[in-house]
């Protein structure tokens, strides 16, 4: 096997040894494997190949970090024709989290979080992708309305 050096700060490599410890691994190599092998993996599921996708992508960052809003702000406007909806949020005194909803294909979304993961300074990346073609044809194109169109009637959990 091949050796490879990897610059991490300490609190991450603390981490990945108590994450190996706590789980019964090898050593941080196992560890380190397991992770690449999941990362790569994640976009190569052929079930979502030539879909229609909606996906999810959650920012957490420093709010002193303005470099990750400013690059957050770029990647929407780079992505525009996939990037349904953006919401900024403060959390708590110093964090601010920018939500992403996206709507595109497998290659698309994948280069997108990929670009988001790669933005130095974040402190989380989370993301979740759905097949949406499954809900019907044209389901991210059409008006999501409930009731009747002068409001007289609210459609109810049951009904929707």
């Amino acid at each position: 096997m091949t050796v490879v050096s990897v610059s991490m700060p300490e609190e991450l490599l603390e981490r990945i040894d108590q994450f190996s410890d706590e789980h019964g691994y090898t050593g941080r190599s196992e560890v380190i494997r397991e992770a690449s092998r999941n990362l790569l993996g994640e976009f190569e599921d052929a079930k979502l190949e030539d879909r229609a996708l909606m996906a999810v992508v959650t920012v957490l960052f420093n709010y002193e970090t303005t470099s990750v809003e400013e690059r957050m702000m770029r990647l929407r406007h780079e992505h525009e024709g996939i990037v349904a909806s953006n919401f900024h949020s403060h959390v708590g005194s110093q964090y601010c989290m920018e939500l992403f909803v996206l709507e595109g294909g497998l290659e698309e979304i994948s280069t997108f979080v990929g670009k988001v993961r790669a933005t130095k300074d974040t402190l989380t990346v989370d993301y979740s992708v759905t097949p949406v073609d499954e809900f019907g044809a044209g389901a991210l194109g059409e008006a999501h309305a409930h009731g009747s169109p002068g409001g007289d009637e609210t459609a109810t959990p049951e009904e929707d």
